[in-house]
């Protein structure tokens, strides 16, 4: 079992349902929350990513964040990002269903061609009103010094609570809740699907990691991609050790071994 039992199951897949990780983007240069390089400066990404860090230090979560972004701006999606969005074209026009769930905030599964994304932890490049809820897309690198205000503080004559108008990056932060309409339609494509892949996530962070398993329960094939062991391992019908692009690429591109 390997690469071509990945060909064979992706081609008789009725409705095929992908969820990515940080190890995906890894290969594109994208730093890891919970790898080696997961520190910026002195801090972890827990002790940023969070809405008590932001309301204590709003200028220090910014200013990681315009870090991130630069880092984004200068990536390409890699060769995992190109196989996956090949995949769901190949599949377009046709009874198959296709979803791609990611629990990642940058945007290259949609650079590399993907129209089907669901986007669980929202994307860094949206930013959020603190006050309001409302949500604009960003793409400026780089980033203004300052988080900006929303104009609701305007609109609804906010007096003496200019700071809860801030604007946010429009991502879920440790503590919050998905957004539940993403969340509902991930479950219910995890549901459906009778063919399960996961690549390149740690699955040990919940509740992103529930979907392989609510999709075995319910007799999906379940496949995993990854470098290393992960708690699901155990669990799958076929995992493959290895990087996500050269694996990826060559089931979905059938290119030969050189």
């Amino acid at each position: 079992m390997g690469i071509g039992e990945l060909e064979s199951v992706l081609a008789r897949a009725r409705s095929l349902c992908v969820l990515t990780g940080a190890g995906v983007s890894a290969e594109s240069g994208i730093p890891t929350f919970r790898g080696a390089d997961g520190l910026w400066r002195q801090f972890r990404a827990e002790d940023l990513a969070t809405p008590e860090a932001f309301a204590r230090n709003p200028l220090l979560v910014w200013e990681w964040y315009a870090w991130r972004r630069e880092i984004l701006h200068g990536a390409q999606p890699n060769l995992a990002h190109c196989a996956l969005a090949e995949l769901e074209a190949s599949r377009a026009g046709s009874a198959s269903a296709f979803t791609l769930i990611t629990q990642n905030v940058d945007g290259l599964h949609e650079r590399a061609g993907s129209r089907k994304v669901i986007r669980l932890h929202g994307s860094i490049w949206e930013l959020r009103c603190t006050a309001c809820g409302a949500e604009r897309q960003d793409y400026s690198v780089p980033l203004n010094p300052f988080p900006p205000r929303c104009t609701c503080a305007q609109q609804r004559s906010l007096e003496g609570v200019a700071e809860k108008t801030l604007m946010r990056p429009g991502v879920v932060w440790f503590g919050e809740r998905l957004p539940e309409q993403a969340w509902r339609d991930a479950a219910a494509a995890a549901a459906a699907a009778d063919v399960m892949l996961v690549v390149g996530t740690s699955a040990l962070v919940h509740p992103a990691a529930s979907l392989p398993l609510l999709a075995k329960q319910r007799g999906a094939f379940l496949v995993e991609v990854n470098p290393e062991p992960t708690p699901l391992s155990g669990m799958a019908d076929l995992v493959l050790t290895g990087k996500a692009g050269e694996v990826l690429d060559r089931a979905v591109s059938k290119r030969p071994v050189l």
